[in-house]
């Protein structure tokens, strides 16, 4: 045996999916344009996949944020938070977005998936059980296998199949957390939070929600899914990402619980990786700023998302449950995904092609995500480059 014999099935899946595509699994983005359009093999593309939902990394008040802290703080910190990487700009952001997301306390930490793993590696252990929605992110399992923590899936969004395990499972462990997501990546759709809020009272349980996707998307000041549905004080830990709506790199966790604070001391993720570099901390800083001033962003956003939902649903796809930034259009087959993919390509449309194991249902998806900054121009350019293709459904 070979140290890389066990990456067989993998060598032997690429093989048989190079068939269907030459560029799929190298697709560079040669020149980029905007925060909407890049040049892909030689030619200006729109780009729609990308969950740069309110086209933070162009602008220039973020741009010049992040240059400017590397004049003065230089491009990186060459130390973990718990040693030399805690520059007064982390703590200052970690402040912030506790004003932000009225907690009491929130810990920054390296990336998004890196807060999972922080959290959910330290947060539970072995005698504790984690209640996880299926489709939650590799993140949060990942964290859970670090953990060593009991792990119990229940169905996408049944809050009746939660409660199921809730029942059996309420004396068997020292304690239960529930983790959901507020938008999910894959479908778009949002979890029933006041529902599971119910269950996680009703069982003396404690609630995490990952609103990377939903953080200045969701609710009236775009805190996510917890303020649009009035429970943001149920919920005792909010997970979120700089990657997504902030055009950054980072992640956080926000509690009113002041023992939080001891994670920092416990979690392997924050005390052995450097921390986040000045310009991505100054970046984050100031797109959250953009984001509680220019409330017609996320208005911006909702309009386009709309539009291509609907011009999707007149074609016939088969999309996700309900309008959203995250629009999938789903495929039975995966030769005929990938062929609706090469034909958007050539159509100078950009989407992520999403395959099995990372589907919910083990079917093929092209994920469309949309940006305030597309132009509706732009977003009746995707719907054109679809129409061309909608055969392959």
């Amino acid at each position: 045996m070979g140290l890389f014999d066990k990456f067989k099935r993998i060598e032997n899946s690429l093989k048989d999916l190079s068939q269907y595509s030459d560029s799929f699994f190298n697709v560079v983005l040669e020149q980029i344009i905007s925060s909407t359009e890049a040049v892909i093999n030689g030619k200006t593309t729109i780009l729609a996949g990308t969950n740069n939902y309110l086209g933070m990394p162009h602008r220039k008040e973020c741009i010049d944020a992040a240059c400017q802290a590397i004049k003065e703080q230089g491009t990186g910190t060459t130390g973990s938070r718990m040693a030399n990487g805690t520059y007064a700009i982390h703590v200052e952001l970690e402040k912030e977005l506790s004003h932000f997301l009225n907690k009491k306390h929130t810990i920054v930490f390296t990336t998004g998936y890196s807060a999972n793993l922080a959290v959910l590696s330290t947060l539970v252990g072995p005698k504790d059980v984690v209640i996880l929605d299926a489709d939650c992110h590799a993140s949060i399992y990942d964290g859970c296998k670090l953990g060593g923590v009991q792990v119990y899936r229940f169905k996408h969004n049944d809050v009746e199949d939660l409660e199921k395990r809730l029942k059996r499972l309420s004396n068997k462990a020292d304690s239960i957390l529930i983790a959901v997501e507020g938008l999910y990546s894959m479908l778009g759709d949002r979890a029933p939070l006041k529902e599971i809020v119910a269950l996680k009272k009703g069982y003396n349980a404690y609630l995490l929600v990952d609103e990377a996707h939903s953080l200045g998307v969701l609710g009236k000041n775009g805190r996510g899914l917890a303020e649009e549905q009035g429970v943001e004080s149920e919920v005792d830990f909010v997970i979120g990402t700089f990657s997504k709506s902030l055009g950054s790199i980072g992640g956080y966790c926000s509690s009113d619980y002041e023992k939080l604070e001891l994670l920092r001391f416990a979690s392997r993720p924050y005390v052995f990786t450097a921390s986040s570099s000045p310009a991505n901390i100054a970046a984050a800083q100031k797109a959250l700023e953009i984001i509680q001033k220019e409330p017609q962003l996320r208005t911006r956003l909702w309009e386009n998302a709309k539009l291509l939902y609907s011009r999707l649903k007149e074609m016939s796809f088969t999309i996700g449950p309900e309008p959203s930034p995250i629009i999938p259009v789903r495929f039975k087959e995966i030769p005929r995904a990938f062929a609706a993919w090469n034909g958007l390509l050539e159509n100078g449309v950009y989407v992520n092609m999403v395959l099995p194991p990372a589907t919910p249902d083990g079917t093929a998806l092209l994920r469309c995500s949309l940006s305030a900054a597309h132009t509706t121009e732009q977003v009746e350019s995707i719907a054109r480059a679809f129409e061309s293709i909608k055969n392959l459904a």
